[in-house]
């Protein structure tokens, strides 16, 4: 995925009169960027840079709530101009959803492994064969064989 906000070097000129919105804008980029990183790194699943990457993003998201007065009344998130960061931040937004995303199914392939080695549910139908080549039996179920 591309950095859409990177792709017009006058972005940073045009929409940055105060200098919060230019630094935001500036630490909004980066977190763009890092999360780019982070889907990189968990797509290869390198642990290693995943979580190098992450008091990165703490500081990140502590500057930007530090930049954006997003705990004063009234933030700075709703005077004008601060329209592109606000789109910034959303594509930010969509793309920690992705790795969540990630995450959750490499962990529930994971727990799939880990239930199948350990022996898994007994309540699911699976085709277990005696040394007969037949099928065995479930404990207490009546087979096609027996009247």
């Amino acid at each position: 995925m591309s950095l859409p906000f990177q792709a017009d070097p006058t972005l940073m000129q045009a929409a940055a009169p105060s200098p919060e919105l230019q630094a935001a804008l500036e630490h909004g980029l980066a977190l763009h960027a890092l999360l780019e990183q982070e889907f990189e790194a968990l797509r290869v699943q390198n642990l290693d840079v995943f979580d190098g990457l992450q008091e990165t993003k703490l500081n990140l998201f502590a500057t930007l709530t530090t930049l954006t007065g997003v705990h004063t009344d009234p933030g700075r998130l709703d005077q004008p101009g601060w329209d592109t960061f606000k789109n910034l931040i959303h594509d930010c937004r969509d793309l920690h959803r992705r790795n969540e995303v990630l995450i959750s199914r490499k962990l529930d392939a994971i727990r799939g492994t880990l239930q199948t080695l350990r022996g898994g549910d007994t309540t699911t139908s699976v085709e277990v064969y005696d040394r007969l080549g037949r099928m065995a039996r479930h404990r207490g179920s009546r087979g096609y064989e027996e009247v």
